[in-house]
């Protein structure tokens, strides 16, 4: 036998100390891809003479793309096409002229940040496995918690505003009902969880999902800017207990999806304090605003809150998905209304404190290193420079804001000058 060659072992017809991929090419190949996404994402995220997309309906794209997987691999050329053609057909939600949701832009610090845990491929549920992404999360989490007002608390990353929300509405449910976990839905009374008519759509989905029911979900008026009217709430309350129900949680928002309305919190808390119902404040979308001091007042009184979800993936470019749900509650209620206490993954007699395995107070298993890009941002900008953020994104809003003002009387003045009467009629 040659010196140094292995001798093969063999297990059912398989080698099992073989190469299994090509280790130059497929190092090769990740260097090209890196510089396909400099060349054709990062470089031209702000040249507006760019397209945000080359659009084709869904069978013409079909035809385009090679998305037929075979018996055999492709070669690295055509897998390098095919990443070009990918790129050259998705929508570049990091170009000026992206508009569509309610997230845009592109942060380098946090696109670095992602390329790193992709390259690492963690999952935050033990320390053991991922120590510094869970000190990390510790961290951001913190601070969020200090930007809330509160001067201690807990929280989880999620994956999404949605998911907060819901794992909000299970944990309200199980403070006010804590057999839940064990003894299920069949001893419940009929609960009814309180929202606004401008909420986001996850909070029917969460209701359905955990088996309260959409028709237990009751919906509280808004007045003409969109914000929940806390009359209607206190009203809506006392009509659920003359009906026998059982009223467990409001769920406020800040930054509602449509007209970007903020709820009176403080007048929404002293009912719910009334009441003893928990609070949840979904701010996914509006609770950026409470790194700047100039707009945090939108969200006066979330201090009073239960709980918070809020997604920094959005005004604060985070990158996708970047959503905490923060909690109060500092005697690990999270941990008690999600926890399976699974031996084999969460041992409490490890080599150090285990109480940074985290992972138990999460609905997931494996969970995505999410805090990291937004630390990594927050890193390099300082609180200042997500003020500074926030802030641009209010004054521009404000700024279309009046130019649509001023096409608007700039139409009506020229219908008037030109004599229509009410009916778009020559009058």
């Amino acid at each position: 036998m040659t010196p140094g060659k292995k001798i093969p072992i063999f297990v059912d017809g398989v080698v099992l100390n073989g190469p299994q991929t090509d280790v130059k090419a497929g190092e090769k190949f990740v260097e090209e891809v890196c510089r396909l996404i400099m060349e054709e994402v990062v470089l031209k995220a702000t040249d507006v003479n760019e397209k945000v997309c080359e659009w084709q309906p869904p069978e013409q794209l079909r035809q385009l793309l090679d998305l037929e997987m075979r018996d055999t691999g492709e070669s690295q050329d055509k897998l390098l096409k095919l990443c070009q053609d990918v790129i050259h057909f998705s929508v570049k939600t990091n170009h000026p002229r992206f508009f569509n949701q309610l997230y845009a832009g592109l942060d380098y610090y946090s696109l670095a940040a992602r390329i790193i845990t992709e390259a690492l491929n963690p999952s935050i549920y033990t320390y053991e496995v991922s120590p510094v992404f869970l000190l990390v999360e510790e961290a951001v989490l913190k601070k969020m918690i200090e930007c809330v007002g509160w001067k201690e608390g807990d929280g989880i990353f999620n994956p999404g505003g949605s998911v907060s929300n819901m794992c909000a509405m299970n944990l309200a449910r199980y403070r006010h009902c804590p057999d839940i976990k064990e003894k299920g839905l069949s001893g419940l009374p009929r609960l009814i969880l309180f929202t606004s008519a401008e909420c986001h759509y996850s909070m029917k989905k969460a209701a359905s999902f955990l088996g309260i029911g959409t028709q237990n979900v009751y919906f509280v008026e808004t007045d003409g800017r969109g914000k929940m009217i806390p009359e209607d709430l206190e009203k809506q309350i006392w009509q659920a207990r003359q009906e026998g129900a059982v009223p467990f949680l409001v769920c406020a928002t800040s930054g509602t999806t449509v007209l970007g309305a903020f709820d009176p919190l403080d007048e929404i808390a002293e009912v719910c304090e009334r009441h003893g119902l928990w609070l949840h404040v979904d701010a996914s979308w509006g609770g950026s605003a409470l790194v700047s001091r100039k707009h945090r007042w939108l969200l006066h009184g979330i201090h009073r809150a239960d709980s918070v979800a809020w997604n920094p993936h959005k005004m604060l470019m985070a990158g996708i998905q970047c959503s905490a749900l923060l909690v109060k509650d500092k005697s690990d209620l999270l941990k008690k209304c999600y926890s399976a206490k699974a031996t084999y993954l969460f041992q409490q007699d490890k080599f150090y404190d285990v109480s940074y395995d985290t992972g138990d107070k999460s609905i997931q298993c494996s969970r995505r290193p999410d805090a990291f890009k937004f630390w990594m941002t927050w890193k390099a900008l300082g609180t200042s420079g997500l003020e500074e953020r926030v802030n641009r994104a209010f004054a521009l809003s404000r700024y279309v804001h009046s130019c649509v003002c001023v096409c608007v009387c700039v139409c009506v003045c020229v219908s008037v000058s030109h004599g229509y009467g009410q009916h778009g009629t020559s009058s």
